[in-house]
């Protein structure tokens, strides 16, 4: 065999070699989510990234835990304005929007009962001491340490927060961090209370 034929055979070889690792690379790197737009049925309101439903979504039947153990669903809080917000210790925003979360449950009292359930795959044994250490004291904490919830209402990151009202029917949600207790917040939260 000729070096020229060697040399045609080696080049051949490695542009193939560079084709196949191409093509691994790219089936192996991270799509980018596509942007989210506001579906059929939805308008996005002037408050941050909150989306006003404007028809009535049910809420998904939905199981989770307490920190004692004892099995929790999303049904058992029908008759009562909710306040879902799916969160975890590992997530920055999520972190930093706790203490927010706290007070406005704190204002709002029993007109408004925020469930927060954690995301965290370890469940109490890291939940427990974010929340000692936080100071979180007022909120419902719950473990989901499974992401049922991610996957019932269908949640591209988080935090991610759903209003629902006492009927179990779905008024709007907030993706991202929000100032839960800050004025404007309050006003929009109080007209949907306020709603018959």
């Amino acid at each position: 065999m000729s070096s020229r034929s060697v040399i045609g055979a080696l080049t051949v070889l490695l542009v193939l070699c560079g084709a196949a690792l191409g093509i691994m690379l790219l089936r192996q790197a991270p799509s980018e989510p596509a942007p989210q737009q506001p579906q059929a049925g939805t308008a996005a309101s002037s408050l941050g990234h909150f989306i006003a439903l404007d028809g009535k979504l049910p809420a998904p039947a939905l199981a989770f835990t307490a920190r004692d153990g004892a099995e929790k669903h999303l049904a058992d809080f029908k008759g009562q304005f909710l306040l879902v917000n799916l969160w975890a210790t590992w997530c920055g925003p999520c972190v930093e929007e706790m203490p927010a979360l706290d007070r406005l449950q704190t204002k709002l009292g029993q007109r408004l009962t925020i469930l927060a359930i954690s995301q965290d795959r370890r469940g109490a044994a890291v939940v427990d001491p974010f929340l000692a250490k936080a100071g979180i004291t007022h909120l419902a904490v719950f473990l989901d340490p499974k992401s049922a919830a991610i996957d019932a209402f269908g949640v591209q990151g988080l935090p991610t927060s759903f209003l629902i009202g006492r009927d179990g029917m779905i008024l709007g949600k907030l993706e991202g961090a929000a100032k839960w207790d800050e004025a404007p917040m309050l006003a929009r939260l109080e007209t949907y209370i306020a709603a018959k």
